[in-house]
């Protein structure tokens, strides 16, 4: 029953994520591209931050993985091809293979991304995220392996830049969904949900296509600690 919660909550944060409001069109990318791909680009995220059906984010992967071909010294796209596979992971209702492909995919999307001089720091925390979505395909034989995965991951993206949110977001969630015996717990997760959201509050990304994601499924986070009242809220 544990593992069928784990799986459900997590499956609703990848929606929350993905259902967040798009960002403001961005100045010119600082590669070569042709002409309206900063515009194009700035719709195709608004299109993946509106939606939380899995075939939709496919296809709007598949558009990020035109403009990586459009502009292929730009790490964005192979970024949010990665992002966009992800969450299609998480949201899908396909077996469990196909949904470690969709991750498989988002893997080598992020790879690609890393050789092209991508943010680490984004990139770790996506990669953190992305390992909880290996753990949720089978919670009860991958919780061990994908949580300190997932745990590495987002703490180096967090030492990288202390001022990244998704860093302490995905930490918060790791720690949200893990046992008491281990460590983890709705109590242990809250101040680094807090943290999170003092982040928010300050982080400037560096133009408006960089990963601004995650703000709307931490404050319905701490929306549910505040509907738990303080004795539930510190139970699993």
């Amino acid at each position: 029953m544990k593992n069928a919660l784990f799986v459900l909550a997590l499956a609703a944060c990848s929606f929350s994520v993905a259902a967040q409001p798009s960002a403001a069109k961005a100045p010119a990318a600082a590669t070569a591209a042709p002409a309206g791909y900063t515009e194009m680009m700035a719709a195709t995220i608004a299109e993946l931050n509106s939606t939380g059906d899995p075939a939709k984010l496919l296809e709007i992967a598949s558009k990020f993985e035109r403009a990586a071909a459009a502009a292929p010294t730009d790490w964005l796209p192979q970024y949010y091809q990665a992002y966009g596979r992800m969450l299609a992971s998480f949201t899908s209702k396909e077996d469990g293979d196909v949904k470690d492909k969709y991750l498989d995919q988002a893997e080598a999307s992020l790879a690609q991304a890393r050789k092209l001089g991508g943010d680490e720091s984004e990139l770790l925390a996506l990669q953190g995220y992305l390992f909880q979505g290996r753990l949720m395909i089978d919670p009860m034989n991958r919780a061990q392996v994908y949580s300190g995965r997932a745990m590495e991951a987002a703490s180096k993206a967090k030492a990288l830049n202390p001022a990244n949110p998704r860093a302490y977001l995905v930490l918060g969630n790791n720690l949200y969904f893990m046992p008491e015996m281990y460590g983890g717990g709705k109590a242990a997760a809250k101040p680094l949900y807090e943290e999170a959201k003092a982040r928010f509050a300050t982080f400037k990304p560096a133009n408006s296509l960089s990963p601004n994601w995650g703000e709307r499924q931490l404050l319905g986070r701490l929306k549910a600690y505040e509907q738990a009242g303080p004795t539930q809220a510190t139970t699993k």
